[in-house]
């Protein structure tokens, strides 16, 4: 049996064919500049894409030269269970989920590496000056009250639980998403919620973020997210009375 990669790269798409050529770019430049060298894994989700990303993503990253594989969804089923599919997938030791438009430049996992806790999120909420190009004034305020009914309901002291650049060790990665079940919006809280309630260690670390105009996150989804708020809680209790956390944890 081959050694599993030291890092997978899980990337959630919908419609995602003419960004994800651009984002596998960049990852294939900076894994191949990296030193030392680290062995890494490209899993894209397609989350019942109606365009082509898929093809485009299996083109692309055969051209760049990457270890690389899709998983298809057969029907649009939201970000959540996207993530949840490529996180139970991947195969390294380290798994970051990312978003498609690696709004957070794909070095900024350095950071994340660094940190050296089973759970390592990036953040827009420690400092501001890393925050390049900011979001529309509506939506940062949404995202602030957002984050308060967060700290408040569910997962006390960490400042962004949204950043969509998350990094977590193999078995935390596998004891948090086996237990998920949040499919949209907000699944976020409910992994990081299930990673405190199991006894993880979460580090929040500053990074580097530029807004996408190209947002896929209406306001539909925002009243979503804040309506799940309200029922994570039970879903992470009832989960855990289900499988309680192993004693390692």
């Amino acid at each position: 049996m081959s050694p599993s990669p030291e890092l997978s790269l899980v990337v959630p798409a919908y419609n995602e064919e003419k960004r994800l050529p651009v984002s596998l770019a960049r990852i294939a430049e900076w894994l191949g500049s990296r030193v030392p060298r680290l062995t890494a894994e490209v899993l894209v989700v397609d989350d019942g894409s109606s365009d082509r990303t898929a093809a485009v993503a299996e083109k692309t990253a055969a051209g760049l030269g990457l270890a690389f594989r899709v998983i298809r969804l057969p029907e649009n089923r939201g970000k959540g269970a996207a993530v949840r599919a490529g996180v139970l997938e991947a195969g390294g030791e380290h798994v970051l989920v990312t978003d498609a438009d690696l709004s957070t430049p794909i070095e900024e996992v350095e950071k994340l590496l660094a940190a050296g806790a089973p759970v390592a999120i990036g953040s827009r909420g420690l400092d501001a000056t890393l925050v390049k190009e900011r979001q529309p004034l509506f939506r940062v305020a949404s995202g602030k009250l957002f984050n308060l009914l967060v700290r408040f309901l569910a997962v006390s002291g960490i400042r962004d639980t949204q950043c969509g650049f998350k990094l977590f060790r193999k078995d935390a990665a596998r004891e948090v998403f086996s237990r998920a079940t949040v499919d949209r919006f907000a699944f976020d809280v409910e992994a990081l919620l299930l990673a405190r309630r199991l006894g993880y260690p979460i580090a929040e670390v500053p990074v580097l973020w530029f807004n996408s105009p190209d947002t896929r996150v209406g306001l539909g989804g925002g009243l979503e997210a804040f309506v799940a708020l309200f029922r994570i809680r039970r879903r992470v209790s009832r989960a855990m009375r289900a499988r309680p956390a192993p004693p390692s944890a």
